[in-house]
């Protein structure tokens, strides 16, 4: 009896000191904040990736991040098959897990999309593709696709295709009549316009012949790192004058030698910061939030799956086998709060970094899908 009474008044105790101890946890800083990862995904990279990517673990650590909303990568990128059968078919599949997991995910249409997932505890799935291929030769399948709730199209991935050129096809080659008018028929449809992957004369092409601005979802900065899937200050410049948007990515590509580390995704921020404005600099990762458990168990994945990618044409110079794609020292669930820690101490002042890690986006959405 006195050991249950001595258990009552430490429980008590501790009940009574729980309002103290609230107080002096540090507060999170990324509370309320709207965080939208411009290029990402979630999954979990320590399975083999088959099935509902949306596991308990990767639910949870998504929401323990603070993540709000996320641009994920669907349908045709590269290879074989029928690049239209494969978006219909993915876009599909999404929709299903979407509707496994209603109180964990909601589908973005429209900017307001992202602020109710943040009211609601949820995260915003924006579906988007990285390969306009699924286009074939008719530029009316974007109406399709946009019914079907895609939200954003990246026109070329890194190889010629029938809209213009990637950051790897020879030539630099601009942007073709078939992508000038698909590029009309997304901005009929309020779809945002993705000008990552692509070459620099196609960048170009399609920022002026756009009528509503673009974006350059996930990239770097050329300045910094001449290698081809960093954008030029011509390009940045270029879409930033016209309203638009660029995301950086924590990426190899942000370090001449492909082991690219946190400061220097702050470095290329502060650079296209200096370039575009600070309203039209975000982030845009092309990675998830899942921690990997083992990473020499992923690194031999990877060498594999760059032996594919070389394989098939569409590996970049900056990528290898012994490169990650991702940054080593900001990966996991801290990944934004690490980030906004280090611009903190850059001298971004809170609003800056609001904007950064996703009021900028939120801003460019809102123009191009509406609130």
């Amino acid at each position: 009896m006195m050991h249950n009474r001595r258990s009552f008044l430490a429980l008590a105790a501790v009940a009574a000191a729980a309002p103290a101890l609230a107080e002096l946890a540090p507060a999170d800083p990324l509370a309320g904040k709207i965080v939208v990862n411009a290029l990402g995904g979630l999954g979990d990279p320590n399975t083999d990736g088959d099935g509902d990517p949306f596991t308990p673990r990767v639910l949870a650590e998504a929401h323990a991040s603070g993540l709000t909303a996320v641009n994920t990568t669907l349908g045709y990128v590269a290879g074989p098959g029928d690049p239209f059968e494969q978006s219909v078919r993915s876009v599909a599949e999404y929709d299903a897990f979407l509707r496994a997991h209603p109180n964990d995910l909601l589908k973005v249409f429209t900017a307001g999309d992202i602020r109710r997932a943040k009211d609601q505890g949820r995260i915003g799935i924006i579906y988007g593709f990285q390969n306009g291929a699924m286009m074939g030769s008719d530029a009316t399948r974007v109406d399709l696709f946009a019914d079907m709730g895609v939200r954003i199209f990246q026109l070329t991935y890194n190889p010629l295709n029938q809209l213009g050129g990637g950051s790897m096809a020879p030539g630099n080659p601009g942007l073709t009549p078939f992508g000038r008018e698909v590029v009309a028929r997304l901005n009929e449809k309020h779809l945002m316009v993705d000008l990552s992957h692509s070459g620099t004369r196609t960048c170009l092409d399609a920022a002026r012949a756009s009528k509503a601005p673009i974006s350059i979802n996930h990239t770097g900065c050329r300045a910094l790192v001449d290698l081809p899937r960093n954008k030029t200050d011509e390009e940045l410049r270029l879409v930033a004058s016209r309203g638009g948007f660029v995301g950086i990515y924590f990426m190899p590509f942000l370090d001449p030698a492909g082991h690219a580390h946190a400061a220097d995704v702050v470095r290329h921020i502060d650079h296209a910061v200096q370039v575009c404005g600070e309203d039209h600099v975000g982030i845009g990762t092309d990675g998830s939030v899942t921690q990997i458990d083992d990473l020499q168990k992923y690194a031999a994945a990877l060498a594999k799956e760059n032996a594919e990618r070389r394989a098939a044409g569409v590996a970049a110079p900056g990528e290898g086998p012994n490169t990650y794609p991702f940054l080593v020292d900001l990966r996991g669930p801290d990944q934004f709060r690490k980030l906004a820690a280090l611009l903190g101490a850059r001298g971004y002042s809170p609003r800056q970094i609001d904007k950064i890690l996703g009021l900028n986006f939120l801003r460019f959405a809102t123009e191009i899908w509406g609130a």
